[in-house]
């Protein structure tokens, strides 16, 4: 299952922009380009689609540097954001039986890496596969959802929590300082430039009964999370699908053809064939998304001409400028603030 699948409630976006709030930045910046309100995040109805999240989340990269940010804000996400989720782990007989239930229904987390299960060695490791998205973006997704992950197992496991390996694959940033708390939280330090990304427990102590264990609350949030599982799933075209797996990509190295068909577990054939049914192509598609992200960054304001073709991968303004011509038949100075923004 890909991230971009589901739909998701709005508390994780809540999360973000309150924490860049804190930061003193403005909740309409961060939620520019998203097509949210600020009053859209008090709203229990309202449901998300996975790329709204990533928009969310990149314009708070790009307005706060600090290092290890994924880190700080990934040990905000208390098993109460989560609601009958979170409710069910900690209500489960051991921790063996939250950890499948969580493997099982991860489409109600607000994470974007494949999250999985399986011994290494002596030890039972929860890894998780990074998204298929920029480096930077990708960077702090993987330490947002191993930092709330590994929250979540301390408050489910209570005092009994204790991780014996914890990696992650990219190098360490100078100057973390979350990095510091996240070791306090879990009782053990990172360790960078590793294989994986996981979270490592000594396979015993998924026998452990849990402190708040109740079969009957358990039982009640599993039926609520399979129901709500397949409302949330988002039943969408292949075009809709794709075009949202595009807007995720990189700006710089949009995926082709092949990468987007494996992206979504189809065949170039069928991807092609089903495109075709709805009336579109790879092409077309393609096309929609380079100017939907071009036409958010021109109406943005806080980049020059020139900064946004570099940020889009063109090799110099004339092939940006020209491409846009393409997609909106006028020049890029022209449609600066006058042309829709990404939907």
């Amino acid at each position: 299952m890909n991230f971009w699948d589901f739909k998701r409630s709005t508390a994780s976006v809540r999360l973000l922009v309150e924490f860049g709030q804190e930061q003193g930045l403005d909740a309409t910046r961060l939620l520019a380009r998203s097509r949210l309100k600020p009053a859209d995040l008090s709203d229990p109805v309202i449901e998300l689609e996975a790329e709204q999240e990533l928009c969310v989340v990149a314009n708070l990269l790009r307005a706060c540097k600090q290092p290890g940010l994924g880190l700080d804000v990934g040990m905000r996400y208390n098993f109460a954001l989560y609601g009958l989720w979170g409710l069910g782990l900690i209500s489960s007989a051991t921790a063996g039986d939250a950890l499948a239930l969580a493997l099982r229904t991860i489409p109600l987390t607000f994470a974007f890496c494949r999250i999985s299960g399986a011994m290494d060695g002596e030890l039972f490791a929860v890894n998780f596969e990074p998204p298929d998205v920029e480096p930077a973006l990708q960077r702090f997704l993987v330490e947002r959802d191993v930092a709330a992950a590994s929250r979540l197992m301390k408050e489910t496991l209570g005092p009994a929590f204790a991780l014996s390996r914890f990696t992650f694959q990219h190098a360490a940033e100078r100057g973390a300082a979350s990095v510091d708390e996240l070791t306090r939280m879990a009782g053990i330090r990172p360790e960078f430039g590793a294989r994986r990304n996981s979270l490592c427990l000594a396979p015993q102590l998924l026998a452990l009964p849990l402190p708040q264990a109740n079969p009957v609350t358990v039982a009640m949030c599993e039926r609520a999370c399979d129901e709500l599982m397949a409302k949330r799933r988002a039943r969408l075209g292949t075009a809709e699908c794709l075009r949202q797996y595009l807007a995720a990509a990189p700006a710089q190295a949009m995926p082709d053809l092949p990468q987007a068909a494996r992206a979504l577990g189809l065949s170039e054939r069928t991807l092609k064939r089903r495109l075709q049914e709805e009336g579109l192509s790879y092409r077309m598609l393609l096309a929609d998304v380079r100017g939907q992200q071009a036409q958010g960054l021109l109406n943005d304001g806080t980049l020059s001409l020139t900064q946004i073709a570099e940020h889009m991968g063109f090799s110099d303004l004339s092939s940006f400028s020209q491409a846009y011509k393409r997609w909106f038949g006028v020049a890029p100075s022209v449609g600066r603030g006058q042309l829709p923004a990404a939907r």
